[in-house]
């Protein structure tokens, strides 16, 4: 895969509600795409792990302890919404991957790698 093709245009970032959550199906992956009050949009899977159904774009996005979050809205389980950690479960993430805003066009790119604890 070219540099080029790991990058894929998902939407536009003012179709983007602001602390709202949006369903993608990017590189065969379901995923959660939310833009922050600030503007910054994250990509996480969109499967709860606690009963993998795709819900996390339905989640509440809110902030706990300057950590912004979406909560799970079948089991309230909160996920980091930078690093994909569960804020209620340490041992239970979900896959995060990077983005882009180029042009206005949220472009979605590689998975992150887990981040250590």
């Amino acid at each position: 895969m070219s540099p080029s093709e790991e990058w894929l245009p998902v939407c536009r970032l003012a179709e983007l509600e602001v602390e709202r959550g949006a369903s993608a199906l990017v590189h065969g992956h379901s995923m959660a795409i939310f833009r922050t009050a600030d503007d910054t949009v994250h990509a996480l899977g969109n499967h709860d792990p606690f009963d993998r159904t795709g819900v996390l774009a339905k989640g509440i996005v809110g902030t706990r302890d300057g950590v912004p979050f979406v909560a799970s809205p079948r089991h309230r389980h909160a996920f980091d919404l930078r690093t994909g950690r569960c804020l209620d479960d340490e041992h239970v993430s979900v896959p995060t991957y990077e983005v882009r805003v180029v042009e206005g066009v949220v472009l979605v790119g590689r998975r992150r790698e887990a981040q250590a604890s």
